[in-house]
């Protein structure tokens, strides 16, 4: 049973990871281009800080509820279902004419993205606790990365076949209708992954756990506030792209290629950085042990803004390869560590409350650093430097009471 529960448990990973791979396909590749989108529809720099960041607020405080109510209710399925079908507004984008109408599909995005995440990542925290929950999550986050590295590379394509100059919106706009194919594919993924384990909790139930307490640890919270900091001072990659369309640093087809690079980059280090995490718990034989590798976060973090709001061709490229690497920690280490500071009870609920906060960072992040960037770009650069010393603290605290909660 163990042996059948672990085959299902990899083939459940492998198919989010492809679920992932052609979701990143769809709205990675909207996302390395909607900051010169919105450029072209006529918003400005402030503009795009406050649609990039309530977006992700809306992606995230949304989270709240829906983990909350995918616990409740168990219905991890339903919600990502339902999650992954609002994909489709990103191929929609190819009918906005204004970037108010661009605005709403961009918050339709982010909420569904809010719908499923909780549920998604519950559902695949189950299965990789039979394989190691960083590394379980590291091949999920490769394989994201595959198609987040694709998705930018479709614009870089097609922007290269229509020729040099500035896009227009018609450009723009038949890049966006690529995207209906891998959207179909994902919607098969998620069904398919649904018919190999509609029940997926047995795959974590199976696995033999000591007695913990059915609430939200003080590590949990450290953790939480951790992430929130370091989250607070990350630049978003929409402003980036529109600094360098801005300023001609890049061209309209270097732009998503740039991006595309730091998705490659993401993926290598997921890897990396996964089996690291799993290494440190291993050794120390101790869940908690991994969260020691969060301390690259805030040291990479500080070097994005120095790098990138410049106008060098190698510090931009710089710029996005350390953007990769800090993402790379996001989506490997943070998911992994909910995994390992909830119990499967609360574990939507931990997601859901994560995620909000992390979403509330972007969002208050991206807003102040948009409307840093129109007065001052070297306020940009002090700010999150600033941000990320606070972050490093935070790690310290974290990390202390980790060590005594592991003496008790």
């Amino acid at each position: 049973m163990q042996s059948g529960n672990k085959k299902t448990a990899f083939q459940i990973i492998m198919l989010f990871g492809l679920v992932s791979l052609f979701g990143d396909m769809v709205y990675e590749g909207a996302r390395s281009v909607n900051g010169p989108y919105l450029k072209t529809l006529g918003a400005n720099a402030a503009m795009v800080g406050f649609i990039a960041g309530v977006a992700e607020f809306m992606g995230y405080i949304v989270r709240l509820a829906s983990g909350y109510f995918a616990d409740k209710t168990k219905a991890y399925w339903l919600f990502t279902f339902l999650g992954y079908g609002l994909l489709i507004v990103v191929p929609l984008l190819s009918l906005a004419g204004i970037w108010q109408v661009a605005l709403i599909f961009i918050i339709l995005e982010r909420l569904g993205k809010a719908l499923r995440s909780p549920a998604r990542d519950t559902i695949l925290s189950q299965a990789t606790k039979q394989v190691g929950t960083g590394f379980g999550f590291a091949i999920a986050e490769a394989l994201d990365q595959i198609g987040a590295v694709i998705g930018p590379l479709i614009f870089t394509v097609l922007f290269v076949i229509l020729g040099k100059g500035d896009k227009n919106l018609i450009d723009y706009q038949k890049g966006y209708s690529l995207l209906w194919i891998p959207f179909v594919l994902v919607m098969l993924c998620v069904l398919f992954a649904y018919k190999k384990a509609p029940n997926s909790e047995i795959l974590e139930s199976s696995v033999v756990r000591k007695s913990e307490p059915d609430k939200l640890s003080k590590v949990f919270w450290l953790y939480t506030i951790f992430s929130f900091v370091t989250t607070l001072g990350f630049t978003n990659f929409v402003l980036i792209g529109y600094h360098f369309k801005a300023k001609h640093v890049l061209t309209d087809a270097q732009i998503p290629l740039f991006y595309a690079i730091a998705m490659g980059v993401d993926a290598i280090a997921a890897l990396i950085i996964g089996k690291t995490y799993d290494l440190f718990k291993n050794r120390r034989r101790n869940d908690k042990a991994g969260l020691s590798t969060l301390i690259i976060i805030p040291l990479f973090s500080i070097f994005i803004p120095l790098f990138a709001f410049t106008q060098s061709y190698i510090l931009a490229l710089v710029s996005a390869i350390i953007w990769g690497i800090v993402m790379g920690a996001h989506e490997t280490v943070m998911k992994s560590a909910i995994a390992d500071l909830t119990t499967l009870k609360k574990r939507g609920t931990g997601y859901g409350i994560f995620n909000t906060a992390y979403g509330l960072a972007i969002f208050i992040g991206s807003a102040f650093f948009g409307l840093l960037y129109e007065k001052s770009i070297s306020a940009i650069i002090i700010f999150s430097i600033l941000i990320q010393f606070v972050g490093i603290l935070a790690f310290f605290a974290m990390r202390r009471e980790t060590l005594q909660a592991e003496e008790i």
